[in-house]
């Protein structure tokens, strides 16, 4: 078993350092650590065979704890629930452990009370991305991103431990996780998902993280470990999320697998597929939606690598095959999905799955694999009463402050350290500034009590603390300005600006096409906080908290050192441990750090990646600095340029790659509301009530609700011209579901020019997702040099129509799809 992993891990390592080395060419057959069992598999057959069809289906269905009851899981059989982002007992973000506990006994004597020949208990899976993340108070450990930096396998194992033990306290024994992806352009939003761009680094921690979670898959603190996202993720073209992997086979197998091979060897217990298609141009095969892919799930995971565990599906992930929707999709399942994720449709899910078995479209021999893999795993894990184990309830098993701490210091990459300004001596008068000093929301990133890591307060994390309470701690003199007013940098020794990104998760986070690399066009304060502080006499030592490396030479420039921070998690302390000295004026803790993910020298240098022809970033692959080596960085050249560095005739107003640039408000009876980044949040106005819906993808959309005048609108704080390539032919366009005929007149905006839609959305009630394409020609009077609200509806009653994928195309408005104009 370790000489297979040692010769798995050799062939990625060869392959990072020499693309024509060691190379794989042909899936390998794995021996998993958890060997077949006779007695187990004959159990198995015994259960399947006294299961009746509609409980066969049960099984395989999971559903999500907003929408399902415990009788729901007696009645329908249910196999799994899961709870998302944001997702918590009784709708209650401050549920406690105990709730957790409850709720999950709750779901397991209703799964142990069926009328089932054999009784199977419910499994109930969760997103644990860096700790148990998604309930208040576990600690949080640095994202993927930063243990890859750290460079330590044997203390990601530990936390894994750690994390399986702190899901354990809360009553749930599945965990969805680790992540596998080797990312190749980071202006995907998952980037700090991803360990590193080099498969050994994602081959190396793969195993041990498995290992971690999983134990002995017997005992009080074990939980069951998922692969994920089946394959390619990190590959997609231009970083888009649920995009297109362009990869060779040999890419796909050496690079994108490469995490695969030791996590299934370690007996991973589950496989998540992923949202991305596979299109092989070099060999002129495209395998499509890998939720769909036959050749993947089935002869390749299951037949030629011997996987004998189950496929579970991602987030309503079947809707994602040409054909299929979020209730319907016999294509996954023959394809080799066992489990299917239906967060919300689950009945109607149930229902046509039976009935695609009756009538032949679906073999009954694939739904008796299904759940014979089902049974295997649940009977593995021994899976009992939540409330049994040791850990249940424990706030306690939910800790493990020092080892994150210890993380922390290991993943910080010490960028710039010119005249040897760190570390910093305690007793020196210290100003802090930035945005991100005093915020665990942006430290923690997405994945954090919320999908989207928004809406979190400092007092959401009783169990944390932030790098400014670090600071403050360790040094005897600290002020802090978010902003830098209100202080004189001349009264201090040094500043420490923390700044960086805000959070974000999935496609939220992709840098569109639209868009580029360099950080202050997107996050255009932390410039002006370091213009504020920086060439006042005081050296300035800049925290970049972020999930990707980023173009940021204006930053560097103004800087005198500089720190990749990423996303840190609960003990902001860890990052004060590295850059202050001691007590006794000695380094307290090391810069250790090495980047795992190139950093770029220009705003649109994506993809870059060690290996690649031509590399040549500005801190290479394995950089990072440490205390008593000298190394100057000097001024480097900068470019202010707001181009995209892809190929797009579409301007975006309002979708998963831009949600800040036209923030959405509602208005009605007087009242102007800001719809704000919380997506858990519902919005009640005097005639309009705003929520969080689906029209493409989780959560993309706002659902308005209309009884009575009132208008939504994206609105930018101060006016911008559209780009000529959307406003050539262009058109503004929008996705919607109209479910809700409007009782009056309903008007389309840009800025004070109008368009009279009222009959057009009459027509689109009850008929689904569809796109609605307006001409920029029909906006008499619009000065599109000068936009502040690219889009407005407003109605006066009845309509209830959700929106998404608000954008400018250019060329779209000659298009046969696009509104004719009144006259």
């Amino acid at each position: 078993m370790k000489r297979r992993l040692t010769i798995l891990a050799a062939a990625v390592q060869l392959l990072a350092a020499d693309a024509g080395a060691a190379q794989l060419t042909d899936w390998p057959r794995l021996k998993s650590a958890v060997a077949a069992d006779a007695r187990l598999e004959a159990r198995v057959r015994e259960i399947v065979a006294g299961m009746t069809l509609e409980q066969k289906v049960g099984q395989m269905t999971q559903s999500e704890i907003k929408t399902t009851k415990p009788e729901d899981v007696r009645r329908y059989y249910l196999g799994s629930v899961l709870n998302g982002g944001g997702s918590w007992p009784g709708g209650s973000k401050y549920a406690t452990p105990a709730d957790w506990v409850k709720l999950a006994d709750a779901f397991y004597d209703a799964s142990m009370s069926t009328d089932m020949r054999h009784k199977v208990p419910v499994i109930w899976g969760i997103d644990a991305m860096h700790g148990n993340s998604n309930v208040l108070g576990a600690t949080l450990f640095p994202h993927n991103i930063g243990l890859g930096a750290a460079r330590d396998a044997k203390r990601v194992g530990e936390m894994a431990a750690a994390v399986g033990k702190a899901v354990r306290a809360t009553g749930i024994n599945w965990v969805f996780a680790p992540t596998l992806a080797v990312v190749r352009d980071d202006r995907w939003g998952r980037t700090y998902e991803s360990f590193s761009e080099d498969p050994a680094i994602v081959a190396e921690y793969a195993g041990a993280y498995v290992k971690g979670l999983q134990g002995s898959l017997q005992d009080d603190a074990s939980v069951i470990a998922t692969a994920k996202h089946y394959v390619g993720d990190g590959g997609t073209a231009e970083g888009k999320d649920r995009g297109v992997n362009r990869s060779t086979k040999l890419e796909m197998m050496n690079i994108h697998m490469a995490g695969y091979y030791p996590a299934l060897e370690a007996g991973a217990q589950t496989v998540m597929a992923s949202y991305n298609s596979w299109n092989d141009a070099a060999s002129a095969k495209d395998y499509g939606k890998m939720h769909g892919n036959r050749e993947l799930l089935t002869d390749v995971l299951k037949r030629k690598m011997g996987f004998d565990g189950f496929v579970v599906t991602d987030w309503n992930g079947i809707a994602e095959v040409p054909g299929c929707r979020n209730d319907s999709c016999p294509q996954a399942i023959n394809a080799g999905i066992d489990m299917v994720m239906v967060p919300d449709d689950w009945k109607s899910f149930i229902a046509n799955t039976v009935r695609q078995v009756k009538d032949g479209t679906i073999p009954m021999a694939r739904i008796d694999d299904a759940v014979s893999r089902i049974l295997r795993v649940k009977l593995r894990a021994n899976l009992r009463k939540p409330s049994s184990s040791v850990h249940a309830g424990r706030m306690a098993s939910m800790q493990a402050r020092e080892l994150a701490r210890k993380l922390v210091q290991e993943s910080l990459v010490l960028l710039k350290n010119d005249g040897d300004v760190l570390p910093l001596a305690r007793n020196k008068k210290i100003l802090v500034v930035g945005k991100s000093a005093d915020s665990m929301a942006n430290q923690s990133g997405g994945w954090t009590l919320t999908w989207q890591g928004t809406e979190n307060k400092n007092s959401d994390f009783p169990n944390g603390d932030t790098i400014l309470a670090g600071l403050k701690e360790a040094a005897s003199s600290v002020t802090y300005s978010a902003d830098g007013s209100g202080v004189d940098v001349a009264d201090h020794d040094v500043v420490v600006a923390v700044i960086g990104e805000g959070p974000y998760a999935e496609g939220d986070g992709d840098i569109g096409p639209a868009g580029n690399l360099r950080h202050s066009s997107r996050y255009p304060e932390d410039l002006a906080v370091l213009k504020a502080v920086a060439g006042k006499g005081k050296p300035v030592v800049t925290v970049f908290v972020t999930g990707r490396p980023l173009y940021a030479n204006d930053l560097l420039n103004l800087s005198d050192g500089f720190v990749a921070a990423w996303l840190p998690g609960s003990e902001g302390k860890g990052v004060a441990d590295v850059l202050l000295r001691g007590a006794d004026g000695k380094v307290n803790a090391p810069f250790t750090g090495k980047l795992s993910f190139s950093w770029p020298k220009g705003a649109c240098q994506a993809p870059l990646n060690v290996g690649d022809r031509n590399y040549a970033p500005l801190f290479a692959y394995g950089y990072g600095l440490e205390y008593g080596k000298a190394h100057k960085l000097g001024k480097l050249a900068e470019d202010a340029g707001t181009a995209g560095c892809g190929n797009t005739n579409a301007f975006p107003v309002f979708n998963q790659s831009d949600r800040a640039t036209f923030p959405l408000h509602a208005h009605s009876g007087g009242e102007r509301k800001p719809l704000g980044a919380d997506l858990n949040a519902t919005h009640t106005l005097p005639t309009m009530t705003v929520e969080t819906a689906q029209v493409n993808t989780q959560q993309d959309a706002k659902k308005v609700t209309w009884t009575g005048p009132g208008a939504i609108e994206a609105r930018a704080a101060t006016p911008r011209a559209l780009p000529a390539y959307a406003t050539k032919d262009g058109a503004l366009t929008f996705d919607t579901i109209v479910t809700g005929a409007p009782r009056g007149p309903v008007q389309v905006s840009i800025g004070d020019a109008a368009v009279d839609m009222t009959g057009e959305f009459a027509r689109l009630e009850g008929k689904g997702r569809k796109t609605v394409t307006i001409p920029l020609s029909c906006f008499k009077g619009a000065d599109l040099g000068k936009v502040d609200t690219p889009f407005r509806v407003t109605a006066q009653g009845g309509l209830v129509a959700a929106f998404a994928n608000i954008q400018v195309v250019g060329g779209a408005g000659t298009g046969t799809d696009a509104v004719r104009c009144a006259r």
